[in-house]
This record gives structure tokens, C-alpha cells and sequence, in this order.
């Protein structure tokens, strides 16, 4: 059985491997043993927490193969961005320059250094290994956060961000970052990215431009991946866009990549979401759900094709089901199609 559940300090060893096959790029997955680890025992700390509104937690979760014992992934929420540390971005705008005695009005592109989405809630630390890309195991592990989000709402903002990875080479150079170091820092992508998934962030307040960046100084390959995806990260943003995501102007400041956003009441899958009462039974072809249970350090989500009627408040759950789910006859859980 394919089951969502909160990461475990056993699971070590598979984060790891993760964090290795994630590549360049993916900055909330650092190879750093110390800081894989802190990662691990905040999230279990976060868990365990009594929260009435968001701050510092982070919540990890693992993608688990219950009959192999393989961890297959990693997804994650944090409650609350730049509380503490600083959180940056640019921001796509225009200014226009004109003048009426000389017939002339030009509107410019300009990228402005803003700590726009601090205190917002941030959807992260998704990956899904090569070899379990397949059936809704990705859709699984992006769109159970928003049942989680849904479920425990006071621990998370109304605001819901995701970053995007930008475009950059196999060899994790990007085209918007080669310009920035030209310019301003003498510190390539890749161990920019790094410094930055430890925690290291001064340099950026220190190096970065403090005043707003005109685009069309940058050099026609840094202009031209502006708002733009990694070519493996386009099956990630198409799903986010289906759940109401959209794209406002903002960019990450190393990669360019796009932030979407999105009100938790406008997510589709928490939107539609239905809580109901646990019955096992037999189940016959249905459609794709995704179902979770109402626990919060117990928390496991999967799917399955459920047939789910509109005149009940109930949901027939295979026995296997529901004991990987931890529910019982009678239990809460929550559901919406996948």
C-alpha cells in the first residue's frame, strides 16, 4: 500500500539518498547531514506541537511503499516563511518613462528585491524518485498537502506560496544567475543555492542589488528564462495551475523561477474536500480519491478508486485501507477525488 505519513528519525538514510538524487536547484534539500538531520527532528517537534496560528513549524512527510518499507519521496509544508530568516524574491514590474515634448512613452520591466510573501504558508520539498514516477503517485504527493492544509487550518496562513524551479543546465548553472554574478557576486549557482538551503542568507543582503534591476540590461539568455520552469518542473506548476495557482510577478532570486500562489479557500482539492465517517466494506471500480485521516502526528493519507455517494455522509473503506489509514469504523476521515 502507497500511504502518506509524518518522516521519522529511521528515515534518515532514505532523505539522504533523496537529497543526493534531487540535484541542483532544489534548495530545500541540502546534502548536509547535520541540516538533514535538524530537518527531520523540527518536523517531529512541529507534529507535536499545540499550535493556534502559524510560526516556525515545518512539516516533512515521506511517500512510504508499506509492503517493501521503501520511502519513495518527500514533501513538505512550512507554516509561516521569513519569520526568522529573511525571505526573498523579485518582483516582475513596469515603469514607464515619458515625455510629452518629445512624443515619447516607453514602459520598462524592472525587478525590485521585496520581502513580499513574508508570514506566508509555502508548499516544499516535493520530489518523487525516478523509478516510482508512476500511476497518481505524483498527484499523491503534491495534492495531499492540500487536505492536510484543509484539515488543520489554524496551524497555517490563508496564503499558500509554491516555488518553482527555474531553468538551469545538467550541470546546475543558470542563465539568470551567470548575469547576477557577473555583476555583484563572485559566487556561482550552485554554491549560491547551497549556502542558501543551510541557512546562510547574509550574503544576499550584503550583495545584492539594493535598487530595482531594469530587465532589459540583462543579458538576452537572463531575460528570456524569467518566470520560466525547469523542463522537470512543468508537470508540478500544470497541477498547481489546476488546483487555482497562479503566477503574480514573482520570481526566485537566483534561478528566476516562478512563485504561485493561491487562498486556501480557492484550492480546488481543499475546496471540495468532504469529511466522512468510516465504513468497511468491499469496494467496486470507482473513481480516483485521494482519503486522510483526522490525526495530526498520526496523520496518513493514500488513494484509491472509491465510489462515493452524494446522499450518505459515509465512505466504504477496504479493511487493508483502513488500517494503513489508522481509522476504524466510525472514524473521520477526509476525502476529495484526486
Amino acid at each position: 500500500m502507497i500511504v502518506i505519513r509524518p518522516i521519522r528519525a529511521n528515515d534518515y538514510a532514505a532523505l539522504y539518498d533523496i537529497a543526493v538524487e534531487s540535484g541542483h536547484g532544489f534548495t530545500s534539500l541540502p546534502v548536509n547531514d547535520e541540516l538533514l538531520m535538524r530537518k527531520i527532528s523540527r518536523s517531529e517537534r512541529s507534529f507535536q506541537k499545540t499550535v493556534t496560528a502559524p510560526g516556525d513549524e515545518g512539516y516533512l512527510f515521506v511517500l512510504e511503499d508499506t509492503d517493501t518499507g521503501l520511502v519513495m519521496g518527500t514533501s513538505a509544508l512550512e507554516a509561516a516563511v521569513g519569520l526568522d530568516d529573511a525571505f526573498y524574491h523579485y518582483h516582475l514590474g513596469k515603469v514607464v518613462h515619458s515625455s510629452r515634448s518629445l512624443n515619447v512613452y516607453k514602459t520598462v520591466d524592472i525587478l525590485t528585491l521585496c520581502n513580499d510573501y513574508t508570514g506566508a504558508s509555502e508548499l516544499c520539498t516535493l520530489f518523487l524518485r525516478e523509478n516510482c514516477r508512476q500511476k497518481n503517485n505524483g498527484k499523491l504527493l503534491s495534492k495531499f498537502r492540500f487536505l492536510f492544509l484543509k484539515e488543520f487550518s489554524e496551524r497555517f496562513s490563508d496564503r499558500i506560496i509554491a516555488e518553482m524551479r527555474g531553468v538551469s543546465d545538467e550541470n546546475g548553472n543558470s542563465p539568470f544567475w551567470q548575469w547576477l554574478q557577473e555583476h555583484f557576486f563572485s559566487v556561482d549557482f550552485p554554491t549560491a543555492d547551497y549556502l542558501t538551503g543551510i541557512g546562510q542568507k547574509v550574503f544576499i543582503a550584503e550583495l545584492m542589488p539594493k535598487y530595482p534591476i531594469y530587465v532589459s540590461l540583462l543579458s538576452k539568455e537572463a531575460q528570456a528564462v524569467i518566470g520560466q520552469v525547469h523542463g522537470k518542473t512543468r508537470p508540478a506548476i500544470s497541477l498547481l495551475q489546476s488546483e487555482g495557482f497562479s503566477h503574480r510577478g514573482y520570481v526566485d532570486i537566483f534561478d528566476a523561477g516562478p512563485t504561485v500562489e493561491a487562498n486556501l479557500e480557492h484550492i480546488r482539492s481543499a475546496r471540495d474536500s468532504e469529511k466522512r465517517r468510516v465504513r468497511i466494506g468491499d469496494v467496486g471500480q470507482g473513481t480516483a480519491y485521494m482519503v486522510c485521516n483526522t490525526q495530526l502526528e498520526n496523520f496518513r493519507a493514500t488513494w484509491l478508486e472509491l465510489s462515493v455517494p452524494e446522499d450518505s455522509d459515509e465512505v466504504v473503506l477496504p479493511a487493508a485501507c483502513a488500517e494503513g489509514l489508522l481509522v476504524q469504523a466510525g472514524d473521520w476521515v477526509r476525502v476529495t477525488r484526486i
